[in-house]
């Protein structure tokens, strides 16, 4: 991955100390708790709460209810505003009522999708972490092996059932590609769940006993009905909606007749070629792209040759 385009990958920066060994302290939820100088980050659902010019709220641990379930994030390792050096931060899942209490106005909490490109790389380490094990708790309160309540251990990282057997959060591989043609045209499809103008690069996920290269070219024939040789990695980025990693390609298609694309039906509706000159004249007015906090956006941008004037 080039400095360049790690650059246009805002939810892969990274600034924090993720402590794995500090995790093991006894009492850590006490210890957190008793240090002032802890910074908790109120998580509701998948949203995080944000300042009125845009960066993350933290509160104390007095604003947190015994009870919530807790993850130590890690400590900074520079000096900030907000938080010197060493500081120490953790996340707290809070529900509905203490959300409320927290701070009541519901403009204040907001998806990561929404404004990942603007926080600190410090910033966008602890939102992504924060919400990617939200996710993950909120989905296994119970064992999946003996249907028994677990237990949050480790800092938040385990969760373990009373026959102790011990739960670690997973990531979902998924890749996303950028395919071009003999003409340096890029392939983009319209996904059955967006608006009919609305196009993307093809994903999806790693299947079982399956190459990151095998998913590439299994996916865009599945999707498109193109034949792609000589995938190339570009970067990956964590994508915690609810818990994938988007790990991001480029590749060519196949020689032969560019106009063989075809959608699946199903999954993708529509698969086009478009060139420069057309994303140039047709973005933001007749055609919608991906966002700019998705790796999708930093791959077409790639391709393209720069930035793009779009949200």
């Amino acid at each position: 991955m080039t400095v360049e385009f790690a650059a246009r990958l805002p939810l892969s920066r990274n600034e924090l100390d993720r402590d794995a060994e500090f995790r093991t302290t006894p009492d850590l939820e006490r210890v957190l708790r008793d240090d002032p100088s802890t910074r908790f980050l109120p998580v509701r659902g998948s949203e995080v709460l944000r300042n009125p010019d845009g960066t993350l709220r933290f509160v104390s641990a007095d604003a947190v209810p015994g009870g919530t379930v807790t993850l130590y994030l890690g400590r900074a390792v520079s000096d900030a505003p907000d938080a010197a050096a060493g500081t120490r931060f953790a996340a707290a899942f809070v529900d509905g009522a203490t959300a409320a209490a927290i701070e009541p106005d519901d403009d204040a909490w907001e998806s990561l999708r929404m404004f990942g490109t603007e926080l600190s790389a410090r910033d966008q380490g602890l939102a992504v972490e924060a919400v990617a094990m939200a996710n993950w708790h909120a989905v296994h309160g119970f064992s999946p092996r003996t249907g028994s309540a677990t237990d949050v251990v480790t800092g938040g990282w385990v969760r373990r059932d009373p026959e102790g057997h011990e739960h670690f959060p997973r990531t979902d591989a998924a890749i996303i590609v950028g395919v071009t043609d003999a003409d340096d045209r890029i392939l983009l499809g319209s996904n059955a769940a967006w608006d009919a103008n609305r196009y993307s690069l093809l994903a999806g996920f790693v299947e079982p006993g399956e190459s990151l290269e095998d998913a590439v070219r299994r996916e865009v024939w599945e999707e498109s009905g193109v034949h792609v040789e000589e995938p190339e990695y570009l970067g990956s980025q964590p994508w915690p909606f609810p818990a994938s990693l988007m790990v991001g390609f480029r590749a060519r298609a196949v020689d032969g007749d560019p106009s063989t694309a075809r959608p699946d039906g199903v999954e993708i509706l529509d698969v086009r070629w478009f060139s420069r000159d057309e994303i140039r004249e047709r973005a933001g007015d007749t055609l919608l792209l991906p966002g700019r906090t998705s790796i999708a956006r930093a791959i077409i941008e790639e391709w393209y040759g720069g930035p793009l004037d779009l949200p």
